[in-house]
C-alpha cells in the first residue's frame, strides 16, 4: 500500500508529529508550493503543558485536545494520515508507515520524545507515565479507583498504600502535579469522601538532583520548594528510586515508602526512528542536526522539537536545546522559512533560540517564573502562567472551556472531572492494533523489510 494523492506538480514535505514544532511548520508552509502531509498516531494535537490537569480531574480531556482536521479543513494539498512510522528509507526518499509507503521530498521528524525509565524495566512495568492524553487519563482512573478503594479496604497498611502518592521527577510536570494533587487533597477529597482520614493521604516528591525545576533559576527552585512543603508535599531531594517490591517504593538510600500510586516523571528520551544510522544519534537519544536542522549526513531529511539536538549548532546552546515547547516552536517556524528559501534558491538562516523565558505553576495564586533575567512568584507569576498557557492552547471553543473550568475552580475549589471512564474498545479500534502489532519490527534491520 502507498500513498496515492497526486502531488499536481508541487513537492511534498512530510511532518511526522503533530506537536509544537510539527504543527507550527504545517501552519508556516500555508500558501506555499509545497503538498504538506501529517502524519501523527492519534487524530488530535495535544496540549502538554495542561495534561496535569487531566490527571488530576481539574479539565476535560476535550478541552486540550484538537482534532488535525479541523486544522486542515480550510486548506488545499494539506493531508493528514493517522498511522505509525516504522522506518525511513533515506536513500529512496521514502518513509514505511503502518498503511504503508509515502514518499517525500522533505522529511522532517518532529515526533518527539518519550518517557525515560533509564532501562529500568521493573519500574516501567508499574510506574503511571504522564506524557500524553491517554496516559493522564489512566493515570486520574487509578487514583481516583485507589481513593475509593482505600474506604473499603480491610487492614490499615492497605490503606496507607492506596493513599501515598509517590511522584519521580522535579521538573514542571513533577512539580505541578504535586501542588495539584495537594490542592485536592485539601479541598476535594473531604467533601468527595467524608468518612476518609485525609491526614492520611501523603504526596512525595522525589528528585535526584539537589533541587527543584533544575532548568530554572534558583530563586525559582527555592521558590518552588517553600511553596510545596507550605502544602504539605514531602520533597526529598538527591534521592533516586532504585526498585519497587512488594507495593514499595525502594530509593537509593533503601528507604521504602509503601504506595500504588507512583506516577514517573522523571525525564524523557527520543524515539527511536530506523533506517538512521547510529551516527545520527546524540545524547538521550536525540537526532543530531545542524543550524539548519537538517538531520547529519543527509540532504533532504530535517529535526526539530524535543528529538532534534543542535550540538553545537546554536553557540548560546552548544549543548543543545531545552526540550520545551519555545524551541519547537521557532525550528517549526524557522525551519519553513529555510524550505521556502530553498525553493526559491536564496540564502537560508541558521536557527538561533529566542529564550522568552520558563513558568511553573504549583497551585492556585502559586507560581515561580523566569523572564529575561527577572523573577517573579506567588499570585503575578501564576496570573501570567494562566494567561500564556490561555493563549497557546487551540481552538476558540477550548480556551473558553478551560478559562471557564479555571474560574469555577479558582471560586468552588471543586472540580467536576471526577468520572471514572472505563471504555469498552472497538472492534475496530483491537483489529487496527493488532495489524500495528504484527507489522511492528522491533530491533531489526528496516533493510530485511522492503
Amino acid at each position: 500500500m502507498s500513498f496515492n494523492i497526486a502531488r499536481n506538480g508541487k513537492k511534498r514535505v512530510v511532518i511526522i508529529g503533530g506537536g509544537f514544532g510539527g504543527l507550527t511548520l504545517a501552519h508556516n508552509l500555508k500558501k506555499s508550493n509545497f503538498q504538506v502531509v501529517l502524519i501523527d498516531r492519534n487524530n488530535y494535537n495535544q496540549f502538554p503543558p495542561l495534561i496535569y490537569q487531566i490527571a488530576t480531574a481539574g479539565l476535560n480531556p476535550s478541552s486540550i485536545a484538537f482534532p488535525f482536521r479541523k486544522l486542515f479543513e480550510d486548506r488545499e494539498d494539506y493531508y493528514f494520515r493517522m498511522t505509525e512510522l516504522r522506518a525511513v528509507y533515506a536513500s529512496e526518499n521514502y518513509i514505511q508507515t503502518s498503511i504503508g509507503k509515502i514518499d517525500y521530498d522533505y522529511l522532517v521528524l518532529a515526533n518527539g520524545s518519550t518517557t525515560n525509565f533509564y532501562g529500568n524495566e521493573q519500574i516501567k512495568s508499574v510506574a503511571a507515565p504522564m506524557k500524553t492524553v491517554s496516559q493522564a487519563m489512566a493515570l486520574r482512573n487509578a487514583l481516583l479507583i485507589n481513593f475509593e478503594r482505600s474506604i473499603t479496604c480491610s487492614t490499615e497498611h492497605e490503606r496507607q498504600e492506596l493513599l501515598n502518592v509517590v511522584i519521580v521527577g522535579g521538573g514542571p510536570s513533577g512539580v505541578e502535579i504535586a501542588g495539584a494533587l495537594a490542592e485536592m487533597k485539601r479541598y476535594i477529597l473531604p467533601k468527595d469522601y467524608p468518612d476518609m482520614n485525609t491526614s492520611k493521604v501523603h504526596i512525595f516528591l522525589v528528585e535526584g538532583s539537589d533541587r527543584l525545576l533544575s532548568g530554572m533559576s534558583e530563586k525559582a527552585s527555592a521558590k518552588a520548594l517553600k511553596f510545596l512543603e507550605k502544602m504539605n508535599v514531602t520533597v526529598k531531594l538527591k534521592t533516586l528510586v532504585k526498585t519497587y517490591e512488594d507495593n514499595n517504593v525502594v530509593m537509593s538510600d533503601d528507604t521504602r515508602i509503601p504506595t500504588r500510586n507512583l506516577i514517573w516523571v522523571g525525564g524523557v528520551t527520543g524515539r527511536k526512528v530506523y533506517g538512521l544510522g547510529d551516527e545520527c544519534f546524540g545524547r538521550g537519544r536525540r537526532i543530531l542536526v545542524d543550524e539548519y536542522n537538517k538531520v547529519k549526513g543527509s540532504f533532504n531529511i530535517y529535526a526539530i522539537g524535543d528529538i532534534a539536538l543542535m550540538d553545537g549548532g546554536d553557540p548560546d546552546y552548544p549543548d543543545g536545546h531545552p526540550q520545551m515547547a519555545q524551541p519547537a516552536i521557532q525550528q517549526g517556524a524557522q525551519l519553513a522559512r529555510n524550505l521556502r528559501a530553498l525553493e526559491a534558491e536564496l540564502p537560508l538562516t541558521p536557527f538561533r533560540y529566542r529564550d522568552l523565558g520558563s513558568m511553573a505553576t504549583i497551585g492556585k495564586n502559586k507560581a515561580v517564573a523566569d523572564i529575561h533575567g527577572f523573577h517573579f512568584a506567588g499570585f503575578f507569576a501564576w496570573f501570567l502562567w494562566m494567561g500564556v498557557h490561555l493563549m497557546s492552547i487551540l481552538g476558540v471553543r477550548n480556551k473558553f472551556f478551560v478559562l471557564l473550568d479555571w474560574i469555577w475552580n479558582y471560586f468552588t475549589y471543586d472540580r467536576s472531572n471526577r468520572m471514572i471512564l472505563k471504555s469498552a474498545q472497538s472492534r475496530a479500534m483491537r483489529d487496527m492494533e493488532q495489524r500495528m502489532k504484527e507489522q511492528h519490527w522491533g530491533d531489526i534491520n528496516p533493510d530485511e523489510r522492503k
